[in-house]
């Protein structure tokens, strides 16, 4: 009687999963349909030379990757995009956990700060451009205004003049629309931290500083490793508010890699070459997320 009743289980619990994977299939479907169909699409592109100005497909194999390392032109766009990474996240992260901090305590008109600072994550990037483009002008800009009014500059600034200058101006107008994001994600997680831990560590003799770094930091390596894995995503394919903002200019200095691409893809056809950027900008981002993975320890610790 066991053997039957435990064969009408395993036929149960067999039904049970067939009929799960059936429910699943349509989604799976259209996963690959619409994710993994154009990445194999643009990695076979990347191994062919496609130009819609010279009629013909030849294929050439992994050479239009070691032309990449060759290329000046985008070895200067990775580093300008790993500038506008590096220096946009860390910027954006010190901020945001203090901003987090200071929020999580209790004090009048905190709730009023709470929705003022998610405003800026309802801006649209297009209008977020536009509108520190109109800031930043160098004969109209509100910013050279207020700086000549409170004496800190004698003559107007051309923010857009100088390449580097200009990457940290996008990256001033990137870190303002962008700072919610941080600032609502650590204060959540600060939130869910009990304070019993800090008030023992006050007894033990630890400073502010101290249980910030022994108790805050280790405690958000969760929502730490999230925000790192989704703003790297974004700074590394950022493209809108370049291409309102600067266009790739001045001289090039704000051409990131995905800008990069969309010349090369769009503007001299050339599909193959652009399509080779895109994937070794894909495969950079996974590397990237899996560097992140390992070293805020997520396997089995964070989460």
């Amino acid at each position: 009687m066991s053997g039957i009743k435990g064969n009408r289980v395993s036929s149960s619990s067999r039904t049970d999963t067939i009929f799960a994977y059936c429910l699943i299939a349509p989604s799976l479907l259209i996963m690959i349909g619409l994710i993994i169909g154009p990445l194999l699409y643009a990695f076979w592109l990347s191994l062919h030379q496609v130009n819609f100005m010279f009629p013909g497909r030849r294929f050439m194999g992994i050479s239009q990757y070691l032309k990449m390392l060759q290329d000046s032109a985008f070895l200067m766009a990775l580093m300008r995009t790993l500038y506008f990474t590096v220096v946009s996240i860390c910027f954006q992260v010190v901020l945001g956990l203090g901003a987090a901090e200071f929020l999580n305590r209790e004090f009048r008109g905190r709730r009023l700060i709470l929705v003022l600072i998610i405003l800026p994550w309802a801006v649209p990037t297009i209008v977020n451009g536009t509108l520190w483009l109109w800031i930043l002008d160098g004969s109209t800009g509100a910013l050279n205004h207020l700086l000549m009014q409170l004496g800190l500059i004698n003559e107007e600034v051309i923010w857009f003049g100088k390449p580097l200058l200009a990457l940290n101006m996008i990256i001033l107008a990137d870190t303002w629309r962008m700072l919610p994001l941080y600032t609502i994600m650590f204060l959540a997680g600060r939130q869910s931290i009990p304070e019993e831990l800090y008030d023992a560590a006050h007894i033990d003799g630890a400073g502010a500083w101290k249980s910030f770094f022994r108790i805050t930091l280790p405690l958000l390596k969760a929502v730490l490793l999230v925000v790192l894995i989704l703003r790297t995503l974004h700074t590394l394919r950022v493209f809108d508010i370049i291409f309102v903002m600067t266009k790739g200019g001045p001289a090039g200095g704000t051409t990131t890699i995905t800008f990069l691409t969309y010349f090369t893809t769009f503007k001299f056809q050339n599909f193959g070459y652009g399509s080779a950027m895109a994937f070794f900008t894909a495969l950079a981002t996974l590397a990237l997320a899996l560097l992140y993975i390992r070293v805020l320890g997520q396997r089995g610790e964070a989460l």
